[in-house]
């Protein structure tokens, strides 16, 4: 004697999609998006957060590299936010050094044999072009050309 399973009863697993539209293919993401979200997510972060977002937009509308994907020896446009300036020797020649933030990571910008360099400063944006090295574990660019952006897009 054999057992008969209705055809309803096999369909659907326990817990499983309920309606049509959750059968998709595409799995969901654990984040809604949308309007009300991004404005959620924008009240609800630090300042911090959204000064780090608002960089990593900036590199991307500039076209420039993430300093997070920088690679060793690679050949980068990156922009950011000056976030620290000192003047510390290297090998008895003075050199003017700067961490450079985009919201991703940070590398130091090095300017060997100068002193001081007008608009150089804290808080300042900045798009630097050069090879990327790594120095105790930091990526640092060596004498990069540069660009100061524009005070009042800031």
């Amino acid at each position: 004697m054999s057992l008969a399973i209705p055809s309803w009863q096999g369909c659907m697993a326990v817990g499983g999609p309920r309606y049509a539209s959750d059968m998709s293919a595409a799995p969901r993401s654990d984040k809604p998006v949308g309007r009300f979200r991004r404005m959620f997510d924008r009240l609800s972060s630090s300042q911090e957060e959204l000064e780090s977002e608002e960089l990593r937009e900036d590199a991307d509308t500039a076209g420039c590299t993430r300093i997070g994907d920088c690679q060793d020896r690679q050949v980068v446009s990156v922009t950011g936010t000056l976030r620290t300036v000192t003047l510390r020797p290297r090998a008895g020649v003075p050199a003017l050094e700067a961490e450079l933030f985009d919201g991703s990571a940070a590398l130091d910008v090095v300017w060997l044999g100068r002193r001081s360099i007008v608009g150089i400063e804290p808080g300042r944006k900045l798009i630097a072009s050069g090879r990327i090295s790594m120095s105790h574990g930091r990526r640092v660019l060596f004498n990069p050309k540069y660009e100061l952006r524009p005070l009042g897009r800031e």
